[in-house]
């Protein structure tokens, strides 16, 4: 997807929001339709009877046949497509949702050029796009529009910013053929460390915004429900948000595109990011333990862009990124091959109990993960010989503790 930034005039970003709630309307209708099947009874309407039924609506509604019915039509299109990847045995995905206002804001428009839409570009910085209803919308062009384009999707984030993204896949990244391999150990304190000693810290919040955010965010909690004013701050902490979010997207395609076009080969740990983001709190019955800070490590791995990073690199080098099982890549000296958990003296040194080897914690991990060595080890025996039970191993043990104190 390339993504630019839209201008539009007032008059124009008004169209936008229809067809956005247009959009979302006939959404969460199809949604409603699937969620009324249960075993026994007939199977929700298809992609054309809800087309039908779109064509019934808007003929008893003045207000949904104001509006685009490419738009409308797309959206269930969109949620057809979104539930055949549903019920994919082979690669099953989420089964689609609900969305909100002010949440999920967008739409899609498919054509050829010239006829249900077309992009011109007007000056070295502009260009334009043609939204039916809302005639030619002005973008930033920042870089050349990729050629053969037959849809795009204008979207809405919650800091009230207009984008435009045109559907086409980029060429990968070619491989250097340097026969260079590279580990990637993915962290909170530093978001990546490489086998070659780098290491790469996401940019977030400088500190005055963090003290601004802190501040609004106590505002927010004072602010009366559905006041003018719990909105105004509202869209001050979502610019906020966006502001750290643009800067991680910015590093990670800095970063990725670097390591693509550097190594032939690129390990990184497989990371069960979700269940590692999981909360702790637990149940009334079964409370969990450290709660706050485990709330607060969930923060910082979210920040740190672990899975946008990892996601990138399979996208940009196909084919040239492997996934190491992570059991055992901190404990593990990369000069020696011993694994004990007392090596890791902290979160950021790394003194190896048999040979004496000494470095970066994370730049020890990320070597264990580019040489690929095997995890599954033997346990050591107790004295009477038996097995002694392997818990769950905790890569980062220091982690946790340093997250107490979040709030």
């Amino acid at each position: 997807m390339s993504r630019y930034r839209l201008t539009p005039t007032p008059a124009q970003e008004a169209v936008l929001r229809d067809h956005c709630g247009h959009a979302r309307f006939a959404w969460n209708l199809a949604v409603e339709q699937h969620q009324q099947w249960h075993r026994g009874r007939k199977s929700a309407p298809g992609y054309l009877e809800q087309c039908r039924q779109l064509t019934q609506a808007r003929a008893e509604h003045p207000w949904l046949a104001a509006g685009s019915q490419t738009v409308q039509q797309q959206a269930l299109r969109d949620f057809a497509k979104a539930m055949t990847a549903f019920l994919d045995p082979a690669n099953p995905a989420r089964r689609p949702s609900w969305r909100k206002a002010d949440r999920s804001e967008g739409f899609r428009i498919v054509g050829r050029d010239g006829r249900q839409w077309d992009v011109r570009r007007l000056s070295r910085r502009t260009g334009e796009v043609w939204v039916p209803k809302a005639g030619w919308v002005r973008f930033r062009w920042s870089r050349a529009v990729p050629p053969g384009v037959k849809s795009y999707r204008v979207t809405c984030d919650r800091a009230g910013r207009w984008h435009v993204a045109f559907a086409a896949v980029p060429a990968p990244d070619p491989a250097p053929d340097n026969g260079q391999r590279v580990g990637i150990d993915r962290g909170v304190a530093v978001a990546a460390a490489l086998s070659t000693g780098e290491l790469l810290h996401v940019p977030g919040l400088t500190g005055p915004e963090r003290a601004r955010m802190r501040r609004l965010e106590r505002k927010l909690a004072r602010a009366r429900r559905g006041s003018e004013r719990r909105g105004q701050v509202r869209l001050a902490i979502a610019r906020l948000r966006a502001r750290e979010r643009d800067r991680r997207k910015d590093w990670v395609e800095k970063a990725s595109t670097d390591i693509a076009r550097r190594f032939d080969v690129i390990r990184v740990e497989d990371l069960q990011i979700a269940k590692m983001t999981r909360s702790a709190k637990g149940t009334r019955e079964n409370p969990g333990r450290n709660v706050r800070a485990k709330a607060g490590l969930n923060r910082g791995i979210l920040r740190s862009g672990w899975g946008l990073l990892v996601r990138r690199l399979e996208e940009k080098a196909p084919g040239r990124v492997e996934k190491i099982n992570p059991a055992f890549t901190s404990q593990r000296c990369s000069a020696c091959g011993h694994v004990d958990p007392k090596s890791r003296e902290s979160q950021a040194r790394f003194v190896c109990t048999a040979c004496g080897h000494a470095g970066h914690a994370d730049v020890n991990a990320a070597m264990n993960i580019a040489a690929g060595h095997p995890t599954h080890l033997p346990f050591p025996l107790h004295a009477r010989g038996g097995l002694r039970d392997a818990g769950p191993v905790n890569r980062e043990p220091h982690l946790l503790a340093s997250f107490t104190g979040c709030e």
